[in-house]
């Protein structure tokens, strides 16, 4: 199984993973979905590097041109709610693409809150057989609710090609899609990899919660 990982190269991705990051930035909830969703289209163009391509011809009011276009069938999903500015930013990219759906909420088992469980409600995918599937989600964490996510979308096809893309990862979420998704299939795109989690599940030094800063707090 490939792992990217963006941070460890130099791009404008590093300065927007900084702003999303510091807790006065947070404050500005447009700025930080922009933020977020121009993390997905920088991730959407990496991975269009990947894609099977062939040759079309296009005519033009002067001529015919020949260009390379993808042949590979996408489908982008994305996971309720905080996906949904950075499945905006692959869509963005992949404007073609077919897109799906499914809602994954972590919920505390215990009183502590250190044991966390997934659970999914609602899922509306075209069938991904044979296609090439991106399931875009910011944070890996543990890796349930993408593990959970992908089981739900298998219900409508296997693909030919899985990318699981984030914009934070820990090394144990990292190891859980190792352990769960096919790995000579799979690719794994993050835009940095964080050490780890607290006794909450949450990643630090991460960015907080992804969904409640995109679109403020839940009850």
């Amino acid at each position: 199984m490939k792992i990217i990982n963006f941070s460890e190269s130099n791009s404008i991705m590093n300065q927007y993973l900084m702003e999303i990051r510091d807790v006065d930035y947070q404050k500005n909830r447009l700025l930080f979905r922009n933020n977020i969703q121009r993390i997905g289209e920088l991730e959407a163009y990496e991975i269009s590097k990947t894609l099977d391509y062939e040759k079309k011809d296009v005519t033009t009011p002067l001529g015919v041109a020949q260009v390379n276009i993808p042949a590979n069938e996408v489908v982008l999903a994305t996971i309720f709610r905080a996906g949904l500015p950075f499945h905006n930013g692959f869509l963005n990219i992949f404007d073609h693409a077919g897109n799906a759906f499914v809602s994954a909420y972590r919920q505390y088992i215990d009183k502590e809150q250190h044991e966390v469980g997934v659970h999914v409600e609602y899922l509306a995918t075209p069938s991904i057989e044979g296609k090439t599937l991106i399931i875009a989600d910011p944070m890996l964490a543990t890796g349930a609710s993408m593990e959970l996510g992908y089981q739900a979308f298998l219900t409508k096809g296997t693909p030919k090609r899985i990318h699981v893309a984030c914009v934070i990862a820990t090394p144990e979420g990292i190891d859980h899609i190792k352990k769960t998704f096919p790995a000579e299939e799979t690719t794994i795109w993050c835009g940095a990899i964080d050490p780890g989690l607290n006794e909450h599940k949450y990643i630090v030094p991460g960015f907080g919660d992804a969904g409640d800063l995109c679109y403020g707090n839940k009850l």
